[in-house]
């Protein structure tokens, strides 16, 4: 298979309109990566406890543990795959891989079959999902990072947000199974045809940045083992292991309003349209406020914008545990999707800020690998605590965790756009 046309450096060009066809072809195909997770989002916790009578909390949201653990895993493959064998061959063995997700949801006889589709998801979110944000780094340089971030994730979360609601309102017509999943089948299938007919290598794009490349920090140079790379952004550089555990915790209230709030508002009596319209709004207004979020951290710097969101999304959390009508919860919803657009696309593009072009697909897939453990990390944490105390604890401590993220980025991130030296 061919995976690139064009990538001599004479001819390839850095910037957002130099390559705008490729770029909003990619935006359209995280759109449909993102619809893969939307078709779960309203319609699975309740498929656990209505069809397969599951009354732990901690086993309902093993279906969340099992895709965040993968996807982390995956996640940081990716990064280190698309730089040995180029980005397109790692999405198209994504999609592949995401096919059989929605056929599996539909029939699976058992809720280890539902586990074992959120694996094959898992895989499938790694692959597609990190792999279209590193072709758009590649392809945008460095001048619009930010609103190149915001103009992925918004796609991809407003598609969570339309499946999302779309899928509460079939279910209410039509049941919870099969009929919620035959968009998820659509969207795999588009995505995989677009993926090999229309999608090109990125790669030479990053080849030529690096060649240009002028670093603020001999601590950054090209030279860099993976397992340095890992270490550096995991650890040791105050701005990317910043991100790092910023996005560990904000996937970690993820998977809390991903599992136990559709839980919660059905406790409280709720129909399954009314579940599929909060389960949209959060996700809406995190995919629509990055149209803004992006760009304004190209202007006013990466560091507000985090600190300012992580401290939102724990007032949101803590505002739909305190309150009770779909009103309240419509407002805490849409706060936590304010909190969670500030900090998104904003923390992918200081990675991209720090790493050296060399070796920032694999930067990337490091700060996933910890970003998305954080639905592994929420589900468990919000399982046991909903088990042992009550659903308002597990959400209260999320709250807390998350202003403490937000204060963490307050004291150890430096400013990483425009770039200076600490």
């Amino acid at each position: 298979m061919t995976t690139s046309t064009n990538t001599d450096p004479r001819t390839l060009r850095l910037g957002l309109r130099e390559n705008i066809a490729q770029f909003s072809l990619l935006v359209g195909v995280n759109a449909l990566v993102g619809g893969m997770i939307g078709q779960e989002r309203t319609v699975l916790p309740l498929l656990a406890t209505d069809e397969f009578g599951l009354t732990a909390f901690t086993a309902t949201l093993t279906f969340i543990a099992a895709f965040g653990i993968v996807k982390a895993a995956t996640n940081f493959f990716a990064g280190t795959l698309s730089d040995r064998y180029g980005r397109k061959p790692v999405l198209i063995a994504g999609w592949l891989l995401g096919l059989p997700v929605p056929l599996l949801l539909m029939w699976a006889p058992t809720w280890g079959w539902v586990v074992f589709a959120n694996v094959l998801l898992g895989v499938n979110q790694g692959l597609t999902w990190s792999t279209t944000v590193i072709m758009k780094i590649d392809l945008v340089g460095p001048t619009k990072r930010g609103f190149a971030m915001g103009l992925n994730e918004a796609a991809g979360y407003g598609a969570v947000a339309v499946t999302a609601l779309a899928t509460g309102y079939i279910a209410q017509q039509w049941g919870l199974r099969p009929a919620p999943f035959f968009l998820g089948l659509a969207y795999a299938g588009l995505g995989l045809g677009i993926s090999v007919l229309f999608v090109r290598e990125t790669r030479g794009h990053a080849h030529h940045e690096a060649a240009n490349h002028v670093t603020t920090n001999d601590d950054l140079h090209d030279q860099r083992s993976t397992r340095a790379i890992f270490v550096l952004t995991s650890f040791r550089d105050k701005a990317l292991s910043s991100a790092s555990q910023a996005g560990l915790v904000n996937n970690l209230n993820d998977g809390l309003a991903w599992g136990l709030f559709p839980i919660f508002f059905a406790d409280a009596g709720l129909s399954v349209g009314r579940i599929g319209v909060l389960a949209a709004v959060y996700p809406a207004v995190w995919g629509l406020g990055q149209l803004v979020t992006g760009g304004l951290s190209d202007r006013i710097g990466r560091k507000p914008l985090i600190a300012g969101g992580m401290l939102t999304q724990a007032v949101a959390i803590a505002l739909i545990a305190a309150t009770t009508g779909f009103w309240p919860w419509v407002v805490g919803a849409a706060l936590l999707g304010a909190g969670t657009a500030m900090v998104y696309p904003t923390l992918l593009a200081a990675i991209g800020d720090v790493a050296h072009p060399t070796w920032r697909a694999r930067s990337v897939g490091v700060y996933r690998l910890w970003r998305d453990a954080g639905f592994a990390v929420g589900a468990l944490l919000a399982g046991v605590l909903a088990d042992i105390v009550s659903i308002e604890a597990a959400i209260y401590a999320v709250a807390a965790l998350t202003a403490l993220s937000g204060v963490v980025v307050m004291v150890r991130m430096y400013e990483t756009h425009p770039p200076r030296h600490r």
